[in-house]
C-alpha cells in the first residue's frame, strides 16, 4: 500500500509537499504515510482514492483494477 501511494503521486508528476496540501496535513505526516511509518486513517485513503480516481481496494493492494466499482 505504502509503495502504490508513492507510485501514484509519482505518476501524477506530485511532490509530498503538494499532496500533504490536497490532504489537509503535514509534508512530514504524508511522507510518513509513504513510508509506512504512520497508518493511513480511512478518511485520508478516501481521499487519495477520489483524487487519483481508484479504488480503494487498489490502494491497499487488493487488487490491482485501479478502475473504482460503478
Amino acid at each position: 500500500m505504502y509503495q502504490r501511494i508513492k507510485d501514484l503521486r509519482e505518476d501524477h508528476d506530485l511532490k509530498q509537499k503538494e499532496i500533504a496540501k490536497i490532504l489537509s496535513c503535514s509534508q512530514r505526516v504524508y511522507s510518513n504515510y509513504e513510508r509506512g511509518d504512520l497508518d493511513i486513517p480511512t478518511q485520508i485513503l478516501i481521499k487519495l482514492a477520489d483524487y487519483y480516481d481508484v479504488s480503494v481496494d487498489y490502494i491497499l493492494g487488493r487488487t490491482q483494477n485501479k478502475e473504482m466499482s460503478k
